[in-house]
């Protein structure tokens, strides 16, 4: 909610939108998704984990805990904005990646 709120409140529109709870993806499409970024902001309360995929090439492990939540699905929301992947919400992440 906090993240579809903050899309609204800076007028930025989805070209696409899952409901989570409606359709999951496994850890084989999160990993899918996953080789198409060369960043990943995951957030987890106020912890921002940033992984550079092309500079740091984490390991499967390492993007699969950043990705995955405790049932084994991609954790919501996760939003990809070019080559970059927010999973979680942490609203200055946003404001950064969006540049507002």
């Amino acid at each position: 909610m906090r993240a579809q709120e903050f899309l609204a409140e800076h007028g930025i529109e989805p070209k696409t939108e899952i409901n989570a709870k409606k359709e999951t993806h496994a850890e084989s499409q999160a990993m899918a998704l996953a080789a198409t970024v060369s960043e990943i902001y995951s957030a987890k309360g106020k912890k921002v984990v940033h992984l550079n995929l092309n500079r740091d090439k984490p390991g499967h492990d390492e993007i699969k805990k950043v990705l995955l939540g405790p049932t084994g699905n991609l954790r919501a929301p996760t939003l990809r904005v070019g080559k970059t992947l927010l999973v979680g919400f942490n609203s200055e992440t946003y404001e950064d990646v969006f540049g507002v």
